[in-house]
């Protein structure tokens, strides 16, 4: 079978994390199946280098998701590869290609937080390129053969917003780093008490709810642990560190990391007092997945995707609720030595339900029961 991917978010976090470990690990696990990856022009080296599978070949295409030439070009460069399937990573699928696909949609953020608060773009463009998200995802919801969500809370979402049938949905979970990633130390940070988020900083992420309470959490302590944030810069992270100003010199214990390497994030991660995610909606978790892998103590968002994740293995709080988070950070920075330890172990062995590895196993049956074999 010849299976097309759609890698062109493949430099992007999130999205591009997870593209990355599915063409990974699909390389190591299926000895049978032909791939063709579509790969922005500037990715096309870095994703050449990486490819040592001779079933696979990578297309270059400058046809950028969210784009008329998506739209109009991106059909007819991959109907020349003539694919038995086409695998869309992200919902951003052009609309006027007609063979059989699946799609994977990884949240549905967008129809929660519908404001222009969470763009950069003119309120104008927003709004306009918010209808075509809406019409795009009900169109491909309707057409893909299958949907992969990474987790039950994004299929009952599918199900409640776009009326999907429940069978045409695959819920797989993502996974947590290889044994073989390395964990070298984070040269870039020069502090030893830290709370850790990872991840970027678009609005339902709910940071600036986190730095109040942060600043809350830190005023009466003898000893100031630090919130190190660790995300690629953009003009959101540039906001917040705008935001981080009114607090003077108590802000610089907001510690802004930038993009860090896959073996400084181990490094950060295990490092941490606890990683702190309080997002207000989430289509997986996987920071979190990724911490307790690493026997780092998780605080998290009560929202249902975490809760699926984590169960029982973190911290909850209200994420509309500063004195609530303000009251777990408490909580956990007195948390004896004996309980935070049983905490990381119990984080760790529930990890161990996850990994990228069978993440592809359970694709590749998504694409053969796709096109019937």
């Amino acid at each position: 079978m010849k299976i097309g991917i759609d890698a062109r978010l493949i430099n992007q976090s999130g999205i591009g994390r997870y593209t990355r470990n599915l063409i990974k690990h699909l390389q190591a696990m299926d000895k049978k199946n032909e791939y063709v990856l579509f790969v922005l022009e500037r990715d096309y080296e870095n994703l050449k280098s990486k490819i040592s599978n001779l079933r696979s070949q990578i297309v270059r295409t400058n046809t950028h998701w969210h784009s008329i030439d998506e739209q109009i070009k991106f059909p007819s460069i991959i109907n020349h590869e003539n694919l038995d399937l086409m695998h869309f990573s992200y919902f951003s699928v052009p609309v006027f290609y007609k063979k059989p696909y699946i799609v994977t949609i990884h949240d549905l953020i967008i129809d929660h937080f519908p404001t222009g608060k969470a763009s950069s773009l003119p309120l104008a463009i927003y709004y306009f390129k918010r209808m075509a998200y809406k019409f795009v995802t009900a169109k491909v919801t309707s057409d893909a053969k299958k949907i992969i969500v990474p987790s039950n809370a994004t299929k009952d979402e599918l199900i409640q917003h776009y009326k999907v049938p429940k069978e045409k949905i695959n819920v797989i979970y993502e996974g947590i780093f290889d044994d073989s990633d390395a964990g070298e130390s984070a040269e870039k940070i020069d502090v030893k008490d830290y709370f850790l988020y990872v991840g970027n900083a678009y609005p339902h992420k709910n940071l600036e709810k986190l730095i109040e309470a942060f600043i809350m959490f830190i005023r009466k302590k003898d000893k100031y642990p630090s919130l190190v944030l660790a995300g690629r810069k953009d003009y959101f992270y540039d906001k917040l560190k705008d935001f981080v100003k009114k607090y003077g010199e108590t802000g610089k214990h907001i510690i802004f990391m930038g993009e860090v390497s896959d073996s400084e994030l181990k490094s950060l991660y295990r490092n941490a007092r606890a990683l702190v995610t309080a997002s207000q909606m989430e289509g997986f978790g996987l920071t979190a997945l990724e911490a307790m892998s690493l026997k780092c103590v998780v605080l998290s968002s009560d929202i249902a995707s975490l809760h699926e994740i984590c169960q029982d293995c973190c911290i909850y709080f209200d994420p509309n609720d500063i004195v609530d988070i303000k009251k777990k950070l408490d909580m956990l920075y007195n948390l004896e030595q004996k309980k935070l330890d049983d905490l990381k172990q119990k984080g760790f062995e529930r990890s161990k339900n996850f990994s990228w590895d069978k993440m592809a196993v359970e694709t590749i049956k998504i694409y053969e029961s796709s096109v019937g074999i």
